[in-house]
């Protein structure tokens, strides 16, 4: 499945909130050498409960909207 993801980098804790099917996370990493984009990536696969390998930025990597493939299918999320 795919899911729009809107990031807030530079934050004091790691959030996920979910508003008119745009997950909205804020992620304590600076938007510096991807760094940002790691911890988008671990904190959904923690948020799905899913290995990191099966969550993928599809576009947005240098943009605060991002478009993320979660490659599982049987998630009812």
């Amino acid at each position: 499945m795919r899911i729009t993801v809107k990031v807030k980098p530079n934050s004091s804790k790691q959030e996920i909130r979910l508003k008119d099917n745009i997950y909205n996370v804020s992620l304590i990493s600076p938007p510096v050498e991807g760094k940002a984009n790691r911890e988008l990536i671990e904190l959904l696969s923690d948020y799905f409960n899913i290995p990191k390998s099966e969550v993928s930025i599809i576009s947005g990597h240098k943009s605060r909207t991002k478009i993320v493939n979660i490659e599982r299918e049987d998630l009812n999320a």
